[in-house]
């Protein structure tokens, strides 16, 4: 399903992919991963919330951008971003991820633009702001013994204006203090389980920031990401904030 919101045309392409475009501008989060560009994905449960998987290869992209090195994935990029893209990506992540033999993203074949957790730059005519985004110590979403999954410093998420219409991806953080803060039109929030705010504590936060619209991403792509998606824009719909889930 392809969602239309403020002058937008936004697609949620499975995992943490998101692909917004306007009349003239074509802006890409995180794509790729476990399959989900390239016609590999298979869903843990049938019949589950999630878009479908398609050998996916546009190469229309002006800007891609990638929160941390768990989304990272080179393939995904090269199917989305045309031969002139910037990719903005957060500064560290190459050598993070031992157990996958990645290319470091600065000899991608695109100009790179390395970001920190605060910053704000303009990339071909796209405002782009980035915010903390991490789990706290001992909090709901750590490990066993306490560590976070996403530390401090090893992430962020973006605000990104396309073609005038400001949208957030959060990336996979808990929710924090300054999220309340945020001014948006699209808001969209990862809703699984473990890694990440929760469908409850992301429903609570739409509340507190009342953007135009909600599309949750970042959930069901597999059994740790598991969500209630109806439940959420339940509880969404209830406070007075418009909600829409794009699955399959």
């Amino acid at each position: 399903m392809t969602v239309r919101h403020d002058g937008l045309t936004v697609e949620w392409l499975g995992y943490a992919t998101l692909r917004l475009a306007g009349e003239d501008t074509v802006v890409y989060m995180d794509p790729g991963r476990y399959g989900v560009l390239a016609g590999q994905w298979e869903p843990d449960t049938e019949g589950i919330g999630h878009p479908p998987t398609r050998d996916y290869r546009p190469e229309d992209g002006d800007v891609v951008c990638v929160t941390h090195v768990h989304h990272y994935d080179p393939d995904g990029i090269e199917r989305v971003a045309s031969e002139d893209a910037t990719i903005v990506t957060y500064e560290g992540i190459d050598g993070q991820d031992v157990d996958r033999d990645l290319p470091p993203i600065v000899e991608l074949p695109y100009e790179v633009r390395e970001v920190g957790m605060e910053e704000s730059l303009t990339v071909d005519g796209v405002p782009i702001w980035t915010i903390p985004a991490y789990n706290e110590r001992d909090g709901p979403h750590t490990r066993p013994d306490g560590t976070p999954y996403h530390p401090k410093g090893f992430g962020c998420g973006y605000i990104v204006s396309v073609e005038g219409t400001r949208v957030l991806w959060t990336g996979d953080t808990d929710v924090l203090p300054g999220h309340k803060h945020v001014d948006v039109s699209l808001f969209c929030p990862p809703i699984g389980q473990r890694f990440t705010m929760n469908r409850q504590e992301a429903a609570a936060l739409a509340a507190v920031m009342d953007p135009d619209l909600v599309l949750p991403i970042h959930y069901n792509t597999f059994s740790n990401l598991e969500a209630d998606s109806r439940a959420f824009a339940a509880d969404v719909a209830e406070s007075g904030v418009p909600v829409v889930l794009d699955e399959s």
